[in-house]
């Protein structure tokens, strides 16, 4: 299984629909690598709390009830189907979630590697480490271009002032030479 799963996970494309923004940093939810690596959440999540002291706060987080809710939501929304949705969710017999999910930073999947042993980790490791950066650089050139749009923009609307103003000095060209013939017009 650990040929299929590193197959599956090469195509990094796989990997980065996985990746959601939460708190302003891009992150994975536990569920996801523990789907990635091929194992159970579960067993992923008792591997980082015998390890939480290589877990600080800005390599993981658990999800607030508000986090986990609007989550819920727009996954509920989109077009996964309710029967993923159960298989996905952990429920209690009460009906509700027995946990809030970890999300897991860039530096928290990578120090996931020194806590899971295995070679399926190492590479899966790899390629969320690739689709983190092509996250990075599509992000990059996307700034890039809203830059060179905003100084595109700002030449168009300096370009259209000069050009007001041309017409405006034309206008008043225009008038005085008017007045100017209708003078000479009024002495002949």
């Amino acid at each position: 299984t650990d040929e299929i799963i590193i197959k599956e996970t090469d195509n990094i494309e796989i990997i980065k629909e996985r990746i959601l923004e939460i708190r302003g940093q891009r992150v994975m939810l536990d569920k996801d690598l523990a789907e990635l690596y091929g194992v159970e959440t579960k067993r992923l999540n008792e591997a980082v709390k015998r390890n939480i002291n290589r877990f600080p706060d800005d390599f993981m987080f658990v999800l607030t009830d508000e986090e986990w809710l609007r989550l819920r939501s727009q996954i509920a929304t989109s077009n996964i189907s309710t029967e993923s949705l159960k298989s996905q969710n952990a429920t209690s017999k009460r009906g509700g979630n027995r946990y809030r999910p970890f999300a897991f930073t860039e530096y928290g999947i990578a120090m996931l590697s020194s806590v899971l042993h295995s070679e399926t980790a190492i590479q899966v490791n790899i390629n969320i480490m690739r689709a983190f950066i092509s996250i990075r650089h599509a992000v990059a050139a996307m700034l890039s271009a809203d830059l060179r749009y905003e100084q595109l923009s700002h030449k168009i609307d300096q370009l259209n002032a000069y050009v007001e103003e041309i017409l405006h000095d034309q206008n008043d060209i225009n008038a005085q030479q008017e007045q100017t013939n209708n003078e000479i017009a009024i002495q002949i």
